[in-house]
């Protein structure tokens, strides 16, 4: 990789494949580093290195690591010593198993690097790892050792390159015992659905988005001091007080994730509306009131009465309508005797109403 140095030479050994790889460290801090001063007069503070046998300081070429014992006494280890460590490890990041990537406990997460192939004889054997990865949508675990002890690491692609993760060894993650609350707390169902529509509210981001602002407000003033300016006042915290409402919380915390995604009224108001739909969804209604049977019963005695009266009207009609022909046809029948024979077909009529 063009500009960047690597801080590690090796090999990636995959069974009897042997992959020649520099180590590239993948991330970059950009934060702002202060020097100690004497605030007299603004001199730098050094810190100097003294020898305690000869009591002289000494230069970095003169410097060397070593184990300090038990009893206090001090034995040397130099690079040699290290570089012939009994460990196949030593020069390589051996690949020791091929696991799902969610077996991965984040907390196990260390620094990260990228792997970037040793020459062009590495060009192909690399590109044969990162696609079997790729297509087995596995992570590879692997050992090797770095800056003096062996350690642990997890192989992935990243576009088309394969990253290394250090991991901690499983018995250096605590538990987290302790760290949850040790009293009994019952979250009841309408604190949870104001929970969910803030998370909803708030929604997804895109991670670019995001930026330093501690480092951009330092930054403002460094920039004044240099000019001679005053530094740019820091804005009053808000004030916050004890909630003594969680639900109030949830409630105004959605109502600001609204408005801060410039949302108007009107969608602050439906989110009122849906708060307060929620809980009604949840209620238990599994005994309907007595009102609403009294009304079924007597829609449903409607309902009956005005079918009765149809069938009624139906029938009046139609024997009606065969008097009238009998009497046209015999002529012998009286003017009379056709409105008592209608009286009586209509009397159906009056029952049901």
């Amino acid at each position: 990789m063009p500009h960047v140095r690597s801080i590690w030479n090796g090999a990636i050994s995959f069974g009897l494949v042997s992959i020649p790889i520099k180590l590239v460290n993948a991330t970059e801090s950009h934060s702002i580093s202060f020097r100690q001063i004497h605030t007299e007069d603004g001199g730098r503070i050094r810190y100097r290195k003294f020898c305690e046998a000869e009591d002289k300081e000494v230069s970095g070429a003169e410097i060397g690591k070593g184990y300090e014992d038990a009893d206090g006494s001090i034995i040397p280890i130099t690079d040699e010593d290290l570089a012939h460590l009994p460990l196949p490890t030593a020069r390589t990041i051996e690949i020791v198993a091929f696991v799902p990537a969610d077996r991965i406990d984040p907390l196990q997460m260390d620094a990260a690097y990228y792997l970037a192939a040793g020459g062009a004889a590495a060009a192909k054997p690399y590109t044969l790892l990162r696609e079997a990865l790729k297509r087995s949508n596995k992570v590879a675990i692997a050992k090797f050792a770095l800056r003096g002890k062996e350690r642990l690491g997890m192989l992935r692609v990243v576009g088309e390159a394969i990253a290394m993760h250090g991991l901690l060894w499983p018995d250096e993650v605590r538990a987290p015992e302790g760290v949850a609350p040790d009293t009994d707390v019952t979250v009841n169902d309408k604190e949870l659905d104001l929970a969910d529509a803030l998370m909803d509210t708030l929604g997804e981001i895109d991670l670019t988005e995001l930026h330093d602002e501690y480092r951009e407000a330092l930054e403002e003033v460094v920039a004044a001091k240099a000019a001679g300016e005053a530094p740019p006042e820091t804005p009053e915290p808000a004030k916050g007080g004890k909630v003594l409402d969680l639900m109030a919380a949830l409630e105004n915390s959605v109502k600001a994730a609204r408005e801060s995604r410039g949302e108007g009224a009107g969608a602050e108001q439906k989110a009122e509306a849906e708060v307060t739909r929620l809980p009604a969804r949840k209620t238990s209604r599994s005994t309907p009131k007595q009102t609403d049977g009294k009304k079924s019963t007597s829609t449903a005695k409607k309902t009956a009465a005005k079918k009765t009266t149809a069938s009624a009207r139906k029938s009046t009609s139609k024997s009606t309508q065969g008097t009238k022909k009998t009497a046209s046809a015999k002529k012998t029948a009286s003017s009379g005797t056709a409105k008592k024979t209608t009286a009586k077909k209509t009397t159906p009529r009056k029952r049901s109403a």
